[in-house]
């Protein structure tokens, strides 16, 4: 597969890596060549880690941060720091690199939330919505909840169906402030949404004490974390994706979490780009810490230094 001077060598095109449905090793990464175009920029410079799947679906999985030292001097890579050193892991910078991992069997790339030149200061709050009970009407609802709340505060929220089981609903973020204050500021959202749907909303960990209820989960919101990459293939059947939808197309009642699968992706690509503007909506966390702080009644953190 050519991309202008780099070639991808597509190996085993015809493997079939979705049992179920016959879909082919090739129809992956022709996918990811299609997309490329909206998924890349939403990618670039930030850490990737790999959920590989070499044996297909109905095999074992594995998530990979490192680099492999095979892969191609052209794919970019970027020393991130962890406890006890660094790990050095891809950086999707190109539609050739999205295509060689799919090619190295990563169904479903995962990004980070903050940029390689401010690793520590995230432009992106993160909630995944995680149904309980109720399905995807209650998360659908929550959402839209959220959505309020979030607007309320000064934020300017987004949303995407994961492709597995829920919602994503993220805000931009400016980058001034650093990972615990945007996860305190998350803990605080996640609080005011608790407080207001008690039985249908909690923020416990454990499932055995969710009782049916839909799970708000803030902890993607964290340096070395990450959320799965908005376009990515999920390992479903049918190969259904993480697809970026705008909030009215959320209200559709036939929208669910698989609604978007692989061989439908030219006429979900057809749509209008519900986040063509994200990356210009940064905003500071300042005014809704403010707000936030006041509706929970916890005093405000210091924060680390930009």
């Amino acid at each position: 597969m050519r991309f202008g001077r780099l070639t991808v060598d597509i190996t085993s095109r015809d493997k079939i890596l979705f049992p179920d449905d016959g879909i082919t090793k090739g129809e992956v990464c022709d996918y990811y060549r299609l997309v490329a175009p909206r998924m890349v920029p939403l990618l670039e410079r930030r850490p990737i880690t790999m959920q590989r799947y070499p044996n297909g679906v109905a095999g074992e999985s594995f998530f990979h941060k490192e680099a492999p030292s095979r892969f191609p001097d052209w794919i970019a890579r970027a020393a991130m720091e962890k406890e006890d050193g660094v790990v050095n892991q891809v950086v999707i910078d190109k539609a050739a690199t999205l295509v060689f991992l799919a090619n190295q069997y990563c169904l479903t790339p995962h990004a980070a939330l903050s940029r390689l030149d401010r690793p520590y200061h995230p432009d992106r709050l993160v909630f995944d919505l995680d149904p309980g009970e109720g399905g995807f009407q209650v998360a659908r609802e929550v959402a839209d909840h959220l959505r309020l709340l979030l607007t309320d505060l000064g934020l300017v929220p987004y949303c995407a169906v994961t492709g597995s089981r829920g919602i994503h609903v993220l805000a931009p973020l400016d980058r001034s402030a650093d990972f615990d204050t945007v996860r305190s500021f998350a803990r605080q959202v996640a609080t005011i949404m608790v407080r207001q749907r008690p039985k249908q909303v909690t923020m416990e960990n454990r499932k055995s004490d969710r009782q049916g209820r839909l799970y708000l989960d803030i902890m993607r919101n964290a340096y070395g974390q990450h959320a799965v990459a908005p376009y990515a293939v999920r390992a479903r059947p049918q190969a259904p994706l993480a697809m970026p939808i705008s909030w009215s197309e959320l209200q559709d009642p036939e929208m669910q979490a698989r609604r978007f699968t692989l061989r439908q992706a030219e006429a979900a690509l057809a749509r209008p780009d519900p986040w063509e503007y994200l990356a210009r909506r940064g905003r500071s966390l300042g005014q809704p810490l403010q707000k936030i702080e006041f509706l929970v009644g916890t005093p405000r953190q210091g924060t680390q230094p930009s």
